[in-house]
Order: C-alpha cells, then sequence, then structure tokens
C-alpha cells in the first residue's frame, strides 16, 4: 500500500508538548522503514485542528485519497489528523467503507476492520481536550480580569509590561492622551480640530509594532479612545465592569460629560434578539447564510401585540436573485423534532449499553496492559544500556564520536518509550465519559430539544449534522456519521430491545450475547 506522511504541529497552546514538525517526520520515517511502509509524500502544516475545514493542506490530502492515490496516513498520533468531530467523523467514515486502508500511528495501526467505537472514543479524547483547554483559558482570563488585570493589548496612552503582566503608562504618549481629553472638556474645539492639535502641535506617533506604528493618530482612533470606559480606570470583560489596577487617565464624571458632548447617551441602543438556529443553515437556492427576526402584530380584537420569529435568506451575495421564502420557527423547529425521532433509542437501554461497551472495552484494556508492561521492560533495558555506555566511555574504551552516536540514539529510543507509556496510560482516561454523553444524546435529545431553552436548542441541533441546508421550506441535514447505522436500522434496534427485557439481566455473559446484535447493527 501507498502511505502519505502527515505532520501537523498548532502554534497555539494545545500542542506545547508535541514535537516539532522536523521530529515527527525523522520519526516516522523511521518507523516507515521498520514496517516496511512505502510513503509516497510528506504533507506538513502548521495549523490548529480545533475548526473543522480549516487545514487547507489536510483536505488536500484526503481528497487525493478519495480519488484513490493513496492508501493510508501515517502521522504521529490520530489527534494530528483531528481535534473536531467534524473532520473525525470524516476520517472514521472513510476508514470505515475502506477508502482508507490504514491509518498507521507511532503505535497503533486502524484499519477499516476494527472496531470502530475505539477509533470514535479516540478521537473524542482529542476534540475533549479542545473543549477544556477552551474552559480552562476562559476560567483563567475571567480570574485576571476579576483581580484587575487586562487581558488584551493596552489602549493608545499605555503599554502592556510583558515582565510583570500589567499595564503601565507610557511614558511618550499617556500626557498627550491626556490633553486631548482636556481639549474635549475645554467643548472649544471638536474632534477633528483635537486630532489635528495631537498630530501637528505635539507630533504624536503611534507605539511601533511589528506590523505597523510610527504613525499620526487617525480619527477613528481618537472616536475609540473617546468611548473607551478603560480610562477611568474600569476594565470591560463579556459585558461586566471590573475594578482595573491600572492608574486612570481620567474620572467617571469626566468620560461621562464627554460621551453626552459626543451625543451618545441620547442614541437610543439597538434591539438585540437571541435566536438558536442562526449562523448554522445554508440557504439551498443561493449558499447564503440564514438569520432570522422577530416581527410584531397588532391584534385589534385583544388589543394586544403578538410576536412572530421567521428564519429567512440573508441575500447578501451580490449577484443573488434567491426567491426563497421565509419560514415561522414553529415549522423549522417541527421539523427539527422530527429528524431527531429518527436517531432516538429508549433511554432505558442506555446502562445496558454502556455495561457492554466497557466489558468489551475491558478485554481491550487487558491487551493495553501487556504491552506497558513491555514497554516499561524496554524503557529500563535502555537505562541500563545508558549507563553502560557511560562506564564504557570513562575506561577509555569508545572515543568521544562513538559514545555520542550511541548516546543519541539511546536518548531518543527512550523518549519514544517514554511517549508511548504516557499515550498507554492516558489513551481510557475520558472514555466513559465521552460514551455517556454519546448514549445520553440519542436518549434524551428529542425531549431536551421540545422542553429546553434556546442555547438547550442549538447546541442539540448543532450537534445533530455536519451542514444544514433550507430549499423550498424544507430543512435538509446531513447526519453525524455516528448517527447514521441509528438511523437506517432504527426499527430492527427497537424490535431487539423490545425483545429483551433488560430489567432481567444479572450475568454479564448473556447481556454481552443478547445485547451484540444491536451494537453490531450500529457499528460499535
Amino acid at each position: 500500500m501507498n502511505y502519505y506522511l502527515y505532520a501537523r504541529k498548532s502554534q497555539e497552546s494545545e500542542d506545547r508538548q508535541i514535537q516539532s514538525i522536523d521530529d515527527q517526520i525523522s520519526n516516522l520515517k523511521r518507523l516507515a522503514d521498520d514496517l516496511g511502509i512505502n510513503v509516497i509524500k510528506v504533507f506538513t502544516e502548521s495549523k490548529s485542528a480545533k475548526k473543522p475545514n480549516d487545514r487547507p493542506i489536510f483536505n488536500k490530502m484526503i481528497e487525493a485519497i478519495e480519488s484513490g492515490k493513496a492508501d493510508g496516513i501515517l502521522c504521529w498520533q490520530i489527534n494530528r489528523l483531528s481535534r473536531n468531530p467534524v473532520d473525525s467523523a470524516r476520517i472514521q467514515w472513510l476508514l470505515q467503507e475502506g477508502i482508507i486502508k490504514s491509518i498507521q500511528t507511532i503505535d497503533k495501526e486502524y484499519k477499516p476492520e476494527d472496531n470502530v467505537l475505539m477509533f470514535s472514543v479516540e478521537s473524542g479524547m482529542a476534540n475533549q481536550f479542545i473543549l477544556d483547554l477552551r474552559k480552562n483559558t476562559l476560567r483563567g482570563l475571567k480570574g485576571k480580569v476579576e483581580k484587575g488585570g487586562y487581558i488584551s493589548k493596552a489602549p493608545v496612552g499605555y503599554l502592556n509590561d510583558k515582565v510583570n503582566k500589567t499595564i503601565i503608562k507610557d511614558p511618550e504618549r499617556f500626557n498627550i492622551i491626556r490633553e486631548a481629553w482636556n481639549l474635549m472638556l475645554n467643548e472649544k474645539h471638536n474632534v477633528p480640530k483635537i486630532l489635528s492639535i495631537i498630530n501637528k502641535k505635539y507630533h504624536f506617533k503611534t507605539p511601533v509594532s511589528k506590523r505597523s506604528g510610527n504613525k499620526p493618530l487617525a480619527m477613528s482612533s481618537l472616536y475609540r479612545i473617546f468611548s473607551n470606559k478603560f480610562y477611568t480606570g474600569t476594565i470591560t470583560y463579556q459585558g461586566k465592569e471590573y475594578v482595573g489596577i491600572h492608574e486612570p487617565m481620567i474620572t467617571i464624571d469626566e468620560f461621562n460629560k464627554i460621551q453626552e458632548i459626543l451625543g451618545y447617551r441620547n442614541k437610543p441602543k439597538p434591539q438585540k434578539h437571541n435566536f438558536a438556529f442562526t449562523g448554522i443553515i445554508k440557504c439551498g437556492h443561493c449558499g447564503c447564510s440564514i438569520t432570522a427576526e422577530t416581527k410584531n402584530k397588532h391584534i385589534v380584537s385583544t388589543n394586544k401585540t403578538a410576536h412572530y420569529t421567521y428564519y429567512r435568506c440573508t441575500r447578501r451575495k451580490k449577484d443573488s436573485h434567491c426567491h426563497e421564502k421565509p419560514i415561522r420557527i414553529e415549522d423549522l423547529e417541527k421539523q427539527i423534532t422530527n429528524e431527531l425521532k429518527k436517531y432516538t433509542i429508549p433511554s432505558g437501554f442506555t446502562k445496558l449499553a454502556l455495561e457492554v461497551l466497557a466489558e468489551n472495552h475491558k478485554n481491550e484494556t487487558k491487551i493495553t496492559d501487556k504491552l506497558y508492561s513491555n514497554l516499561k521492560k524496554k524503557y529500563k533495558s535502555l537505562e541500563l544500556q545508558s549507563d553502560n555506555l557511560t562506564k564504557l566511555r570513562l575506561k577509555d574504551l569508545l572515543t568521544d564520536e562513538e559514545f555520542m552516536h550511541e548516546r543519541t540514539k539511546l536518548k531518543n529510543e527512550i523518549a519514544e518509550i517514554k511517549q508511548k507509556l504516557s499515550q498507554n496510560q492516558d489513551r481510557a482516561i475520558n472514555w466513559n465519559d465521552i460514551m455517556e454523553e454519546a448514549f445520553d444524546f440519542v436518549a434524551t435529545a428529542e425531549k431536551s430539544f421540545i422542553n429546553g431553552d434556546i442555547k438547550t436548542k442549538r447546541n442539540i441541533f448543532s450537534t445533530l449534522g455536519q451542514s444544514y441546508t433550507l430549499t423550498n421550506g424544507e430543512l435538509k441535514i446531513k447526519p453525524m456519521e455516528w448517527l447514521v447505522p441509528i438511523s437506517n436500522h432504527q426499527k430492527k434496534i427497537e424490535k431487539q430491545m423490545e425483545r429483551l427485557e433488560p430489567s432481567f439481566y444479572p450475568v454479564n455473559k448473556r447481556k454481552n450475547r443478547d445485547f451484540s446484535p444491536i451494537l453490531s447493527l450500529w457499528g460499535a
């Protein structure tokens, strides 16, 4: 078989512990030689994999495999291929269909005939890592803001102290910007005149950065300064205000007065509406996004105002002559509910399914434990070789060149074994949680959608499919690959479940035997 070698490293914190692209390539080529793998092309990419369809090199490689130019993929770990459910589902489907005949990582091979459940678990763990990373990052940012810290680039007149991670006064520009506030407070000059004074009289230049700087202050920048509450010592984060630890440039009263001078206080704030499905659905006619709007109608007979929500095409494209008609939210949600029915299983069987899958997982764990034991033995053997090598050098039985060559070789082998040991330890950490989430979704999604709030409806809807289009008022959803077997075999599954009577199962072996036909229908 012909393989593509794929090496990826993100510049973000998610990949802080991952080897560089060059290291990945050199180690994978050594693995290819050991296993007799024929690598016909190397693909490299410095891109995060947390967003779907965001890696052009990866997409190019997958398209080449789909066209039959290669049979397999050689990569460092599965998370090099994907950290999001959309790309993971695509890879899993190609593997399951035999289009990808093999995925070889540094410690494991995935084949079409293998248990797809384990592939789903490991892909899910990579995706969960990104979700946890995002939560931890947001938690850290919020904690810093609550303590008065600032998490963005300092506004004009201030500088970021990279050593102490604080905001300090810009000695060259702080007093000049303060003078701009004074000129505005005196009400003798308008904004364009103040800008002219700042740039010409005080020779103001913006701070120099890698891409820009050393330029006069722009009109838009001055307007942003006059509307930024940061200068009062206040930090705004996620709609809330916190007391900053940086030195204020003006008082709250001065800021409020300038807002009145500029007329901001008298401008009506636009009313915001939250809609569950905007930004997800595309128009089937022109490809534009589907947006939503609420219309009000006064009912004369009751003297009340009725509110109606419609979803419609944005028609953003200039050459668009789209005639897609709006659809009421009630009709759209009814279609979504009908779609969810296709993937719903009785909630009473979730526990039974998890027990059987856990039993299967336990058997695979025994194999993993044996591999872990062998790796530890090899690790100890390599350490002993390293000690013996040092002793030989001390006795002058080896030259410096021979010693360094053998020592580097042993260090690389030890590093590889260490990584494999770590991978084997971490492999099953989140297995149970991921499985429970999957079964909870298919058991409760329909009911939760009907009774849920806007956020719940959006989460369930976005989890349901890979793509969504609205054509002639009909919502078409391309489901996630892992949901397809449930839809295809739902009636068979229901009949099999009715026969099992799950409340009378004291023996695990019988559970496993009788429940296995259902799992096989799901591709588990």
